[in-house]
């Protein structure tokens, strides 16, 4: 098979996070970790099965994630964790008819896909080719000793006074030539402290065999692994305002960078105004010169153009369309739409309901499963009663209909055009076009009655 395979290493515990999960499916923002490197990975392939994820620790969890997520990305199990090198090792059956092997940690959710791609690119000269970062602070790295035209890797146990100064470290992500990683892989051994086989000593085999060995110098912020909460935390902010700037340079109006959270896949156009505390997660969509106002919450929302959300809203897996209006203190949740000039207002809920065009929600009712046709009016404190206990039953509202204050809505049952109910109505039979539909008791006024009632109370007293 020509062309290469990119193996990414989920297989480890990660002791170091205190977690009962594996600590790939820790989240950067709204999204587990390995979803950065997987979609960076998959942008430098033609098919996602040029891509495999090892799985071991925790490995069930990781592979439905993945499943579910990105079809078509092969899982590989390595069921006893033994080291790097007995990682590739245990993948060997499903990389060795690629023409070049891209090995990358599960943790580096920084990396740029422009960076990823200029490695591969320049990793197709040499036998290896591996990742390097220079920094200030090389602590435990091993060290990069370049040497002519290639390098080899001192690890800090070993290394000398002179060498444990050299700033060049090793990152950790690896290119092969697949011919030249079989001809030295079985040379690899596991006696060291931990018996474990170690994928660095593949390139001092590599050397002992006149290969070429050389390393790519990286952005050192997009080689920081996640080895523990704190980094995962420092991972979080700085994706987090990677993410915010972008949308700056879009032309988006954030007014405090501190408090606004906003996820990978959000797409938001030119002029929008977003205010303090907002979050926007998954596949939301904003159209330009739209408002989302102060601590609202949006997942997976369409959001159309010139719309205004006011404060504090809800939103998810809704569409909201140009001109609407939702807000201040709106839940708009799973399958809902507010159409054109539509508005929702304080104390609403939508569930799975259309509200037509020019239609009003304004404050304190209920419309679930509910489809408004438009110009539609609900009065305050409206309810559509659409669970019977066992199914969801529709409302359906016509057009331009007038429902009064407090009316209860018995579903199944349908409201036809140019209708009206009274205020404190239970509804439970369709309205026909251009009718008034009343269903209350008649008010009965008992004269005396607080007189009755306070010598009642007072004889009680005595």
């Amino acid at each position: 098979m020509n062309g290469s395979g990119i193996l990414i290493m989920a297989a480890g515990k990660g002791t170091r996070m205190k977690s009962a999960y594996p600590k790939v499916l820790h989240n950067i923002l709204d999204r587990p970790l390995i979803d950065y490197i997987v979609k960076n990975a998959l942008s430098c392939v033609d098919t996602p099965e040029r891509v495999a994820v090892l799985v071991g620790f925790g490995g069930e969890l990781v592979e439905e994630h993945i499943k579910n997520n990105f079809p078509g990305v092969k899982i590989l199990w390595q069921r006893e964790q033994k080291g790097t090198g007995h990682a590739v090792m245990t993948a060997q059956s499903w990389w060795r008819d690629f023409e070049n092997l891209i090995v990358l940690n599960g943790d580096l959710p920084l990396m740029r896909n422009i960076s990823l791609s200029n490695f591969i690119a320049a990793s197709k000269n040499y036998d290896c080719f591996i990742t390097s970062f220079i920094t200030q602070n090389p602590k435990a790295y091993g060290r990069v000793i370049r040497e002519g035209a290639g390098i080899r890797i001192v690890e800090f146990k070993d290394a000398s006074p002179e060498q444990k100064n050299i700033n060049e470290v090793n990152a950790g992500c690896y290119a092969f030539k697949v011919a030249s990683l079989q001809n030295v892989l079985g040379g690899l051994s596991n006696r060291n402290s931990q018996e474990e086989y170690y994928l660095t000593d593949v390139l001092a085999l590599m050397n002992a065999k006149k290969m070429t060995v050389n390393a790519f110098i990286m952005p050192e912020i997009e080689m920081q692994g996640v080895n523990n909460l704190h980094e995962l935390y420092e991972a979080n902010n700085e994706m987090r305002m990677r993410i915010i700037n972008k949308h700056l340079e879009n032309g988006v109006h954030i007014m405090d960078l501190s408090s606004v959270f906003i996820g990978a896949d959000v797409e938001i156009g030119g002029d929008v105004a977003i205010m303090p505390n907002v979050h926007i997660w998954g596949n939301s969509k904003i159209g330009a010169n739209s408002l989302i106002g102060t601590g609202s919450v949006l997942n997976n929302a369409i959001i159309g153009e010139h719309v205004n959300i006011v404060a504090y809203a809800i939103i998810e897996n809704s569409e909201l369309k140009a001109n609407s209006k939702a807000g201040p203190f709106v839940y708009i949740r799973e399958g809902s739409c507010l159409n054109e000039n539509a508005f929702a207002g304080k104390f609403v809920e939508l569930k799975n309901s259309n509200i037509g065009q020019n239609s009003k929600v304004p404050h304190l009712s209920y419309m679930g499963d509910a489809i408004l046709g438009h110009d539609v009016n609900i009065g305050a404190g409206s309810i559509t009663c659409n669970y019977d206990g066992s199914h969801k039953n529709k409302t359906v509202i016509g057009d331009n209909c007038f429902i009064g204050s407090d009316t209860m809505f018995v579903a199944p049952v349908e409201v036809e055009n140019n209708s009206a109910t009274a205020a404190g109505s239970v509804i439970t039979k369709t309205i026909p076009e251009n009718a008034l539909g009343v269903a209350r008791s008649r008010q009965v006024n008992i004269a005396g009655w607080t007189k009755l009632k306070n010598a009642k109370t007072n004889n009680k007293g005595e």
